[in-house]
């Protein structure tokens, strides 16, 4: 179907029961190609790279042209045509050249009758001969596109360490109503052969009010746990999206990866503590924006300074008779030329070391806030990093125990055929060895919530 959602071409399909299965990278997937968030984390990045062109827009050459005309009284005051090109370069040096069609009789006396072009140069001796606002608001863009490309790992990072809790979440909640839904079966089959022993005399009546009650237990607890599990599917459904940004439910026949191993799969993760650290320093996308951060604030520090020199601009044109400029060389102050120079200067400074003396405290302050993110983040790692080793070590006493309350629940049974135990005895063995299974899972599926955490805290989970 046209309208077929796009879960389904990234499932993969067992091929016995053909029932679709959901593997948490095919999961991720689609949460990082249709989730809302992480269209518009996208989206800050285009803007960013927006702003550049708009900084860019500073460097473009601009063609101008001024015309005037006065007459009155009858008599022609001026007419006047002056067409120019201006050219700002990186280096604050702006080169032009135009053209000048004077005409009139009323003219000032600077000025030069008929026509005439100019080829010139502005150059910066002093403000803005290193850095000025054109080149700062470049400079400040790039290292925005630089942050927003951060602050994009840092929302994926963040909504893909959610998305895999709300998946292990899920999957803990299915394996936990099989081993219900197991022992369930288990205990109706009880019922029905206890029934035919209580027919045949070989049993006391009140067995089967043990074992009914046993299977009332489990047809509640059953219950419980299809509604846990419905409700984790819900909340999964929360990060599925189609193409055209439109939820979708997880649809009822779909299933988690079975998850048999996962030791081995432990071990094709990075979850060596001083590793991680070490990306975490060097690459996590939240320090990474602070660092971009503080260049940034160190290019406007830089600009600040320029408010504390004094504006020397030095300009020349090289004039020529006629509108073709001409390009032959000659001296520049021997004839035909124009200069002017510019001077300018607060007697006090004020606002310049005002401006600058902000600039550095704002490096100060977002340093601070570096360090302390810094620190943050260190401690959650080495956080997660405990709490991952510590369930290793409680999966492999809860399977040991698990293990010891199924050859309970085995030895119970043999000895109620043989006549020597009881229903209670083997329904409380098998109440404890439910427990234990559940308890298992749960602490699987934590753990994999864990290890996807510690990725996310080390900023390596994107």
């Amino acid at each position: 179907m046209k309208n077929k959602f796009i879960l389904f071409f990234l499932l993969s399909f067992s091929s016995l029961a053909q029932t679709p299965i959901l593997y948490p990278e095919a999961f991720l997937k689609i949460v990082q190609a249709y989730h809302p968030i992480a269209k518009q984390a996208g989206i800050g990045v285009q803007k960013s790279e927006a702003q550049i062109l708009q900084a860019r827009a500073g460097f473009d050459p601009i063609l101008s042209h001024y015309s005037a005309k006065k007459t009155f009284d009858g008599k022609n005051y001026y007419e006047s045509h002056a067409p120019e090109l201006n050219i700002p370069t990186w280096y604050g040096i702006e080169l032009r050249s135009g053209m000048e069609n004077l005409q009139g009789t009323r003219l000032n006396s600077s000025e030069t009758l008929g026509e005439t072009s100019y080829m010139g140069i502005t150059v910066p001796l002093a403000k803005n001969l290193f850095i000025d606002q054109r080149r700062a608001s470049l400079q400040q863009a790039k290292l925005m596109n630089k942050m927003a490309l951060q602050e994009q790992r840092s929302v994926l990072n963040d909504l893909f360490s959610d998305a895999m809790a709300a998946y292990w979440n899920w999957v803990k909640s299915v394996q936990v109503l099989k081993i219900v839904d197991q022992n369930l079966r288990i205990a109706e089959a009880r019922v029905s052969f206890v029934k035919r022993s209580v027919e045949l005399g070989e049993r006391p009546a009140v067995d089967t009010v043990e074992a009914t009650t046993q299977q009332q237990y489990f047809d509640n607890l059953y219950q419980a746990k299809w509604m846990e599990k419905e409700n984790s599917r819900l909340a999964l459904s929360v990060y599925l999206w189609q193409e055209n940004s439109t939820p979708q439910e997880l649809p009822l026949e779909v299933q988690p990866a079975e998850v048999k191993n996962e030791m081995a799969i432990l071990a094709e993760l990075d979850l060596n503590l001083s590793s991680l650290l070490e990306k975490a320093y060097a690459n996590h996308p939240d320090l990474s924006a602070y660092q971009y951060k503080i260049e940034g604030l160190q290019v406007e520090k830089k600009l600040k300074f320029q408010s504390l020199l004094p504006k020397l601009d030095v300009s020349y044109n090289a004039l020529s008779k006629g509108l073709a400029p001409s390009l032959e060389t000659r001296a520049l102050f021997d004839n035909n030329y124009q200069y002017g120079i510019k001077f300018e200067m607060p007697l006090r400074l004020s606002k310049g070391r005002a401006d600058y003396q902000l600039a550095k405290l704002k490096i100060q302050e977002e340093s601070l806030n570096l360090a302390q993110k810094r620190q943050q983040i260190q401690v959650k790692i080495n956080s997660y990093y405990n709490q991952v080793e510590a369930l290793k070590k409680q999966i492999q006493t809860q399977e040991k125990a698990l293990s010891n309350y199924q050859t309970l629940v085995k030895a119970e049974e043999n000895r109620f055929a043989q006549g020597e135990s009881s229903l209670f005895l083997i329904n409380s063995r098998e109440t404890k060895a439910m427990e234990a299974a559940e308890k298992l899972t749960e602490l699987k599926a934590y753990l994999f919530k864990t290890i996807y955490a510690l990725q996310a805290s080390a900023g390596v989970l994107i």
